[in-house]
Parts: C-alpha cells; sequence; structure tokens
C-alpha cells in the first residue's frame, strides 16, 4: 500500500499548505493580539478580581474557549442522559494552575461519586 492513498482521508494536504505558507500573515498577528486581549480583560480580570480558583460551566464546549486562549480546563462527569450517555462539567483555570484544577475536578468526583466504569457491551 503507498501512503499516498491516504492523504485525501486523513487530511494532508491541510499540512501541505499549511507549510507553504510564509508565516503568520497580519491578520493571524492581529487576531492573536485582540485574543490575548480579551483574554486579560475577560477571563484573567475575572478569575483575579474575584479571587477565583476556577470557573465553571456545564458541558464541554467551554474547554475550546479556554484551549484558544492557552488555558487549562479539565472535564469530570456529572450526569448521564436517558440513553446513559456521560454529559460533563467543566473547570477551567488560569495558566500554571493545573493542580489545582485537578485538586478541584477529583474533590468533585469523590463528593459527587457520578463517574461509573464504561460499559464494554457494543
Amino acid at each position: 500500500m503507498v501512503m499516498q492513498e491516504k492523504i485525501e482521508e486523513y487530511g494532508q494536504m491541510l499540512f501541505e499548505a499549511a507549510q507553504a505558507t510564509e508565516g503568520i500573515d497580519n491578520g493571524v498577528q492581529e487576531a492573536y493580539s485582540n485574543l490575548a486581549r480579551l483574554s486579560k480583560d475577560g477571563l484573567e480580570k475575572l478569575m483575579r478580581d474575584n479571587k477565583l480558583d476556577a470557573v465553571v460551566t456545564p458541558g464541554a464546549n467551554f474547554a475550546t474557549v479556554l484551549a484558544i486562549g492557552g488555558y487549562p480546563g479539565i472535564d469530570v462527569p456529572y450526569g448521564y442522559d436517558s440513553n446513559g450517555v456521560p454529559f460533563g462539567i467543566c473547570f477551567g483555570g488560569l495558566k500554571g494552575t493545573e493542580p489545582k484544577l485537578i485538586e478541584i475536578a477529583y474533590g468533585f468526583e469523590q463528593a459527587t461519586k457520578i463517574r461509573k466504569p464504561p460499559s464494554l457491551k457494543p
């Protein structure tokens, strides 16, 4: 089997297109600067002004917002739908707060005992 056969399946063309660029253009740099400003004036300000160890949101969607800003987040289950599919709660923090987030998430799991081992049935 020739590896070229998998190029489309795995999106290799995106990597090749990125490699062919001249680096970060002005639009990307402007977006990055705007993100840094919004992070400093948004999440960081909220957490520092209120002396928060973490922010908590239902679901996993906030993890994407955290990741874009370079902030750590951890999702843990906090319930199950009618089909037994778990849904989670997200704990997020500032850069460097990973140990505190793990401590908070672990404490939540121990207090609620909601997590169940996954079923291995098909």
